[in-house]
């Protein structure tokens, strides 16, 4: 945990949060500034900055992260498609150092992003 990190501060607690999912490993919650009728970030309990910090020994991480994000779409009705999306860098968009997987739904939603 890195006691600055707001996400490592929502994962013990410390900020509250509105958790749809948790676990040992991922927590996913609201985002405060929703991009789709669902917008939930799934993030690990531990400190990983971002997708590119990850590590060879890093797929069960992986595995409960998109896991978690599975069961979140399942439980919030987008069956009938759904985005997972993370940024890395500051100049792709990430805009806390914490990795983190948007899930966006509920929505037709269109490519290119941005």
């Amino acid at each position: 945990m890195s006691p600055e990190c707001l996400f490592c501060r929502i994962a013990s607690g410390e900020i509250p949060a509105d958790v749809v999912h948790s676990d040992d490993e991922v927590i996913v919650f609201r985002d405060v500034n929703p991009q789709a009728p669902t917008h939930v970030l799934a993030i690990p309990r531990r400190h990983v900055a971002s997708a590119h910090a990850l590590e060879r020994g890093d797929d069960g991480l992986l595995g409960a992260l998109f896991g978690a994000l599975r069961a979140t779409a399942d439980a919030e009705g987008l069956g009938d498609g759904y985005r997972i999306v993370t940024n890395v860098g500051a100049a792709a968009g990430q805009s806390v150092e914490h990795l983190h997987l948007h899930l966006l739904g509920g929505r037709r939603l269109t490519w290119p992003p941005g």
